[in-house]
């Protein structure tokens, strides 16, 4: 066990390196015994780059959530990894081989280039172990994970196959997302939608038996070329005799339908829509209902093909503002302005294409509904529950799942085309003959799969499966995933469906959504808005701590949250301030004490402190367990800098500081509160400040090893003492009124000042008892309590329930300067009194509130009138003092 023999000074650098190494050293990020399991497995990041904010919020939740249950006995796993991000890492190598050494992925061929992206991902995977350790993530490293490590590889050709062999994956010519600059399908995800000024487009479709023509709106005419028919509503009264004519398509010899669809929108454009089955979703599903052709226009590089005739070859936004001449000419043509949403590729801006093409596909309507059931049921929560509305609208609105992607890193797809006999076979082991006719003319498929579809499986590939680990057994299904509801549709319900498919499980009990992290003006972080910040660079000037807390505590479950700076200051002063109060507590302690205090030898500060951290320990407690971690952050704040720092060490110093044997005892039961009360808390803080918690508790005397395995604070170590607090709040009043009696009259808190107490005969006993406490912390030259006492002449006078304080003004202050601030003080309850008064009168309120609330105001109303009453009196004394 590491023990260091004083708090110095305080270096977050040093002590967060130290101690993170020495936890690993320790091993004590494995998992221990313990009662039950808990389990989280990270969402790996894409070994791309560095961390983001967003990552650094990410890994604070989770490792807030490790931390706690492993303070609360359980045997925990958190198992990290990183994601293989194909399209994302493709198009970073590239660029950076175009860059240096003007190269293409293409130069160099498939297999050196795969290398050049395994050394790419050597060197990322590291960038991101550190950023992960600096912030204090307590995962198992020797249990990370990569999704194109071998057991994940393996399990990925099991899932392939597996739904092959249920006809669950097929292959078919469907509209997908193209990029024709990285030229390989893209999910939705990988598409950013951006608003721009546009044209739509109303071209003249004559009708082929000359008597008319009809005019249809697009926004992309340079499809026209695959148009197969013209549609519109059944219940439009302009077109209806028009259904089931031929119209004759612009700038070509073809001959097209007029056809009757509920699709079309009457409101939009003319009512009359070209139908391009090859080039939109939508007019896909209208040629499938209608048995149209499908004619792909575009090539994989968005040039148009010999479909489109004379245009064939040119750039389709070259095609586009020829095909528009042409129109032009003809007099076919009205351009008008219209705001358009524009797909572009994610990592190269390049404007997407729906395109007709052969893909492969997982059929989804089989996997969706028990995916839909699981939440139903209960049996997984989203948290905050609002979400299970964006989960259940995408399961319900479900399309076929295009999973391959024409790139050269990723899981090559595990299929084999054989140019005998044009069959396909599907295989876990790579093959050399085909499984139909044993040809070895076989070459296995050049897609690979969708990053999604290996991140699907990561909750149970992570741990060995499909072999029947001592993992899966022990930590499967895992209790919660903490992710941005952004991916809720491309990674947590793919989850959910592959993990019941295999497992029978739902991979995980909660789901828990945090929101975005946005700059202080509440914009995305953005190279193009150059607000982006490095977390590394905050922890180098805070700390790792200051960032989790700020972090943890800036918003609540699914709420954006914006980041501060002063709010990282915040923290740190938070920070400070516990090794500032640390060092104080450790000073006055003995060497090896770690009994606690025995309950009958409590002062009354110490029933209050001790009163005040059970009230803690048990909201705390309950937050976490709601993963409402800001409220949680927020109550351990205010518990240890207000009552603790604030109230407690100030107290304490009277017991700490007397003189004589009679105070001995006094002096023990004091520290022993001290010691108690300050491990309690370091344990409430570890969770959200690993570093600085640990650094202070193997200073202190201890039990057991590392406080990461200290048990949590227990509800029933400690009991609530509702008479401990009423009591010392009323001395704290008591305080708190002198201090701004003393600011008002411009008092120096170092100078003595004889104190004068009237209090209520009721509390009369609770003030002499705090006698040495009012002493110290009102720093009186003299102090007489006495329900009895005359206002002395000259005096300034501080007035609460239940007492009156006078301060001997006589060589200490101008009257004037009292009276001023009495008169302000009366002005202040005046307003408060008719305030209450109004509202008392207001029948809406007498008679709506609860009678509770009623009863509460006027009681108010009565104290505030009761106080002006004793302000009015020591005015008319002053006055006739001063005349």
């Amino acid at each position: 066990m590491e023990k260091t023999s004083k708090l110095g000074a305080y270096d977050a650098n040093e002590i967060e390196t130290r101690r993170y190494r020495w936890w690993m050293e320790q091993g004590y990020f494995k998992p221990s015994q313990g009662d039950s399991s808990y389990a989280i497995v990270m969402p790996p990041p894409n070994v791309t780059g560095i961390l983001h904010l967003g990552h650094a919020m990410d890994m604070a939740m989770q490792d807030l959530l490790t931390r706690y249950q492993r303070m609360r006995g359980k045997r925990v796993l958190w198992m990290p990894g990183t994601d293989h991000a194909g399209i994302a890492t493709q198009t970073r190598v590239e660029s950076t081989m175009k860059k240096e050494e003007g190269l293409t992925r293409h130069d160099v061929g498939r297999e050196a280039f795969i290398e050049r992206v395994w050394a790419w991902k050597e060197t990322y995977a590291e960038v991101i172990r550190s950023q992960i350790r600096r912030m204090g993530a307590s995962c198992d490293w020797s249990r990370e994970r990569f999704t194109m490590d071998p057991g994940l590889s393996a399990a990925v050709r099991e899932v392939f196959v597996r739904l092959y062999e249920k006809g669950l994956i097929y292959r078919g010519n469907y509209i997908i997302n193209w990029c024709p600059r990285c030229e390989t399908a893209l999910s939705d995800i990988e598409v950013i939608h951006e608003e721009t000024q546009g044209s739509i487009y109303q071209i003249v479709y004559p009708l082929a038996d000359g008597t008319g023509h009809v005019v249809i709106a697009t926004t992309r005419p340079e499809t026209l070329f695959g148009d197969v028919a013209v549609a519109v509503h059944p219940d439009d009264e302009r077109y209806r005799h028009l259904i089931g004519k031929s119209l004759r398509l612009p700038l070509t010899d073809r001959v097209i339908p007029m056809i009757a669809d509920d699709y079309v929108d009457p409101a939009f454009g003319t009512g009359a829509v070209k139908i391009t089955p090859a080039h939109d979703p939508n007019d896909f599903e209208v040629g499938r209902r209608h048995g149209l052709p499908q004619i792909n226009v575009m090539n994989r590089d968005g040039t148009l093909n010999a479909h489109a005739g004379a245009f064939a070859g040119q750039d389709r936004r070259a095609a586009r503002a020829a095909i528009l001449d042409a129109l032009r000419a003809e007099n076919a043509l009205v351009e008008l302005p219209h705001q358009l949403s524009i797909g572009h590729c994610e990592r190269c801006s390049t404007v997407v294409e729906p395109w007709l093409s052969l893909q492969w596909f997982v059929r989804m309507e089989p996997l969706a509904k028990p995916a839909m059931d699981v939440v139903s049921s209960g049996a997984l929560r989203f948290v905050p529950e609002r979400f299970e509305k964006t989960y259940a609208h995408w399961l319900e609105n479900i399309r076929d799942w295009c999973i391959s992607r024409q790139l050269w890193w990723g899981h090559r797809i595990p299929a084999w085309h054989c140019s005998a006999c044009g069959e396909i076979t599907v295989s876990r082991e790579n093959i050399t003959v085909c499984g139909h006719c044993r040809s070895t003319e076989i070459e296995q498929d050049t897609d690979v799969l969708d990053t999604w579809f290996s991140s699907a499986l990561w909750p149970f590939s992570t741990m060995g499966w499909p072999e029947q680990t001592e993992d899966l057994a022990d930590f499967f299904p895992t209790q919660v995933l903490v992710t941005g509801f952004d991916i809720i549709y491309f990674w947590v319900a793919r989850m959910v469906f592959t993990s019941l498919e295999f497992t029978g499980q739902s991979p995980f009990q909660d789901v828990l959504i945090h929101g975005l992290v946005r700059d202080a003006q509440g914009r995305k972080f953005s190279k193009s808005l150059g607000n982006g910040i490095d977390p590394m660079e905050v922890i180098e000037r805070y700390s790792a701590d200051a960032l989790r807390f700020m972090l943890l505590t800036g918003a609540g479950p699914g709420q954006d949250m914006r980041f501060y700076e002063e709010r990282v200051e915040a923290a740190q002063a938070l920070v400070t301030k516990l090794w500032n109060a640390s060092r104080f507590v450790m000073m006055n302690l003995d060497d090896a004490q770690t009994e606690e205090p025995d309950a009958a030898a409590l002062k009354l500060a110490d029933r209050y402190i001790l009163s005040r951290l059970a009230a803690t320990v048990s909201e705390v407690t309950l937050k976490l367990e709601a993963y409402e971690f800001a409220e949680a952050g927020k109550a351990i704040y205010e518990f240890f800098w207000n009552d603790f720092c604030d109230w407690y060490i100030e107290l304490s110093k009277v017991s700490l500081y007397a003189e004589g044997e009679s105070a001995a005892d006094a002096r023990v039961v004091t520290k022993r509160t001290l010691r108690t009360v300050l491990d309690q808390a370091l344990r409430l803080l570890h969770p959200f400040m690993p570093f600085v918690t640990e650094e202070i508790w193997q200073t202190m005397p201890h039990d057991g090893e590392t406080i990461m395995r200290a048990p949590w604070p227990s509800v029933r170590s400690f009991k609530q003492d509702d008479d401990a607090e009423q009591r010392m709040q009323y001395v704290m009043e008591i305080i708190r009124t002198l201090r701004t009696m003393r600011q008002e009259l411009n008092l120096s808190p170092s100078k003595a000042i004889p104190l004068l107490i009237r209090p209520a005969r009721k509390r009369e006993a609770d003030v002499c008892a705090a006698a040495a406490y009012l002493e110290r912390l009102c720093n009186t030259s003299s102090l007489m309590i006495d329900p009895s006492i005359v206002a002395p002449d000259q005096c300034a006078t501080g007035v609460l329930q239940d007492a009156e304080l006078y301060v001997p003004l006589l060589g200490v202050i101008d009257l004037d300067v009292e009276c001023a601030r009495l008169e302000k003080e009366r002005a202040n309850l005046t307003f408060e009194v008719d305030r209450l008064v109004a509202k008392l009168a207001n029948p809406s309120f007498v008679e709506r509130a609860p009678d509770a609330v009623v009863a509460k105001e006027r009681e108010k109303l009565v104290g505030y009138e009761k106080q002006r009453d004793q302000v009015d009196r020591e005015l008319i004394r002053l006055r006739s003092v001063t005349e």
